[in-house]
């Protein structure tokens, strides 16, 4: 297990063989403002409640309230399991996934499956929540993320957790990377605003490593 998230390399790679009906027609790279940019911008400035006013000359202040200082037992928070896009047709079973052995995330090797980062946020808490998977497969043809090159800002994107309870989302942006190239330290951010992170593969496909040159990543944030 690798505790820092900066040693992730999403590589995605995908079966060796001839590209599937996906390459053949590409959409824009991008939609909506930069990805690092909108990974970037501060969490809302939290409201604090204003003092008390002071009492009457003499009269002594209240009691401070005192806490056990004794660790706080972290709480358990229900895996997601599911994965649903209404607007370009994504509904797929998540499965929580680690690390390769080279330092890649892993995905599920059912192209219709989607890979949730497990050593990360889950969707919901702050931090971002990374779900990925393979765009497709030269023998099982398209997989379960490959609408996901063509969301658009203002999508829907709903997660749902092993207590049957959702997190919705909406996209803020989505852009094409090489994948050397990847902002790994804010895509698997663990703290900041809670921010939903899909990837996929993307750009050209390239026969002599049998995997696609870039990763597609989409950027939600809460509904």
């Amino acid at each position: 297990m690798r505790s820092a998230a900066a040693t992730l390399v999403v590589g995605l790679a995908l079966a060796v063989g001839t590209p599937a009906v996906w390459a053949l027609s590409r959409p824009p790279a991008a939609a909506g403002p930069p990805v690092e940019q909108v990974l970037d911008s501060p969490a809302p400035a939290p409201v604090l409640d204003p003092a008390p006013p002071s009492g009457p000359a003499g009269q002594a202040p209240p009691p401070v309230p005192v806490r056990d200082a004794s660790p706080t037992p972290p709480v358990e928070v229900p895996a997601p399991v599911g994965l649903s896009v209404p607007g370009v047709g994504v509904d797929a079973a998540v499965d929580p996934v680690g690390v390769e052995p080279d330092g890649s995330m892993s995905v599920p090797r059912d192209v219709d499956r989607v890979g949730w980062y497990r050593f990360g946020p889950a969707p919901g808490q702050p931090g971002s929540a990374v779900l990925a998977g393979h765009v497709d497969s030269a023998t099982d043809g398209l997989g379960a993320m490959a609408p996901v090159r063509s969301t658009e800002v203002g999508d829907e994107v709903t997660v749902t957790a092993a207590d049957g309870a959702t997190t919705r989302w909406r996209v803020v942006a989505r852009q094409e990377f090489v994948k050397q190239e990847l902002p790994r330290d804010q895509l698997f951010a663990r703290d900041g605003p809670p921010r939903l992170v899909l990837i996929t593969c993307g750009g050209p496909f390239q026969p002599d490593t049998g995997s696609y040159r870039d990763n597609v990543v989409v950027v939600a944030e809460p509904a």
